[in-house]
């Protein structure tokens, strides 16, 4: 008996092995998560997916690159949904969206599919995530889907070895550094030291870079800013390090097939269609140009008098009610009184900027114009809306902060500033779990 592996999209995967078919972390769009397009470029034929039958699907975590509704609502509604999630919301939002079978996946606790024996595994942060051993036809497949390792789960791992195949999450992703590309310092060139320390205790025979690089729009300067590790360092990087693996690239609907032999080609998945080169690479460029948020918010629609208001009473009453029933981090940067101002573009670049004093856990409004700042936040109006009312990431909002020079006082107290310690991130995604899917789950009724 073989096993067979095929790639969907980011860290989707069909799996199959005898009469069982089960999939991992489905995502059938294009672009997903709102706005990350896939790279390189692929097309879902809806008409055939509507036609699958999974004998089980399996969802890693919450986040919306991994659990989407718009790509669950093509699947037959009595497909086993199994989801590993601490938040009972998400199980609600499925079956609301009509499945039948949807299960919580504890780690640990091996889940048997026809050949298929799936065992969730700790990730490091266990509140968020969870990784899957995979056991089909005497092989040992790990998924770590996009997870970091702890090293007393590296060490339950390394006691399967030598495993058949690793499927590893090959990005270090800058959203964070984007946020603030004026005191951003650049990648480093080589991967991290724990990558090769970890894939050398799992001695995999196979290794495939997992969780896909992806693109915003055209014009976006986050296109060379995101993602600094190519395909290709990755391989080479990998394979000098550790002789006898051997790096596997697995593009959009390529398949595999795997046997204690090795590893040959099989016929792709029919319902993932490739658009354009599929061996194509991301170019990072670490002097990539951020242009101002004004430029960026040009780019977006006009909202309409309703959306706008809709900001506007947040920016007034919701942010500040919001922020103080928040609990402050330890050793947050806000501890001691700030004067935060905040900055909204509209689609002509026309700024509205408030500022608001901060301490702890209060916030309150100031008159525009007083005094000096030590904390600077810029957005444009469409994607705060987005944020408020669609499910928008912080990945694409475009959001700028401290993108400025402040008083030598201010300036050393941010160099142990955290940039996500930002009072509209924390209001925005703070204890705001599946906003994402809600709106999905919004739209989907809308439609029917």
């Amino acid at each position: 008996m073989t096993l067979n592996i095929s790639r969907i999209l980011h860290a989707g995967y069909v799996f199959e092995c005898g009469d069982a078919r089960i999939a991992f972390d489905p995502i059938f769009e294009n672009p997903f998560s709102r706005n990350c397009h896939a790279f390189p470029d692929v097309r879902f034929d809806h008409a055939q997916i509507r036609k699958l039958q999974f004998d089980a699907v399996f969802i890693s975590h919450f986040h919306d690159d991994h659990c989407s509704l718009e790509s669950l609502d093509l699947l037959d509604r009595h497909t086993p949904i199994h989801i590993y999630c601490l938040f009972e919301e998400l199980f609600a939002m499925v079956r609301e969206l009509g499945f039948v079978h949807v299960h919580s996946l504890a780690i640990d606790l091996p889940v048997h599919v026809g050949a298929f024996v799936v065992t969730p595994r700790a990730a490091l942060d266990a509140d968020v995530d969870s990784m899957f051993q995979v056991a089909a036809a005497g092989l040992n497949v790990l998924n770590v889907v996009d997870s970091w390792i702890d090293p007393e789960g590296l060490q339950a791992l390394a006691r399967h070895a030598p495993w058949d195949m690793v499927l590893w999450p090959f990005q270090t992703m800058r959203e964070i550094e984007v946020l603030s590309p004026s005191r951003a310092t650049p990648a480093p060139g080589e991967l991290p030291a724990d990558w090769i320390e970890q894939l050398a205790l799992l001695q995999p025979r196979y290794v495939v870079p997992s969780s896909c690089q992806f693109l915003q729009e055209p014009w976006s300067w986050y296109n060379h800013a995101f993602f600094p590790v190519s395909y290709r360092q990755f391989g080479q990087q990998v394979e000098a390090a550790l002789p006898g693996v051997e790096v596997v690239r697995l593009n959009p609907g390529v398949s595999v097939v795997l046997d204690r032999d090795g590893l040959r080609p099989a016929a792709p998945l029919p319902w993932v269609l490739p658009v354009g080169e599929q061996d194509v690479d991301y170019r990072y460029d670490p002097d990539a140009v951020a242009p101002a948020s004004a430029d960026i918010a040009r780019r977006f629609p006009a909202l309409g008098e309703a959306q706008a208001a809709r900001v506007r009473d947040y920016l007034a009453i919701g942010l500040l009610d919001k922020y103080r029933d928040m609990e402050l981090p330890e050793d947050s940067y806000f501890e001691k009184p700030r004067a935060w101002q905040l900055t909204v573009y509209d689609h002509t670049g026309a700024a509205t900027q408030r500022r608001y004093r901060v301490e702890g856990d209060s916030i309150a409004a100031l008159p525009a114009g007083t005094g000096p700042v030590s904390w600077t936040t810029e957005v444009s109006i469409a994607k705060l809306y987005a944020a408020l009312e669609l499910g928008e990431s912080l990945t694409s909002m475009y959001m700028r902060i401290n993108d400025a020079v402040f008083d030598p006082d201010t300036e050393h107290d941010l160099e142990s500033a955290d940039l996500v310690d930002d009072p509209l991130i924390r209001c925005l995604f703070n204890d705001a779990f599946g906003a994402y899917q809600a709106a999905q789950l919004r739209r989907l009724k809308e439609r029917t």
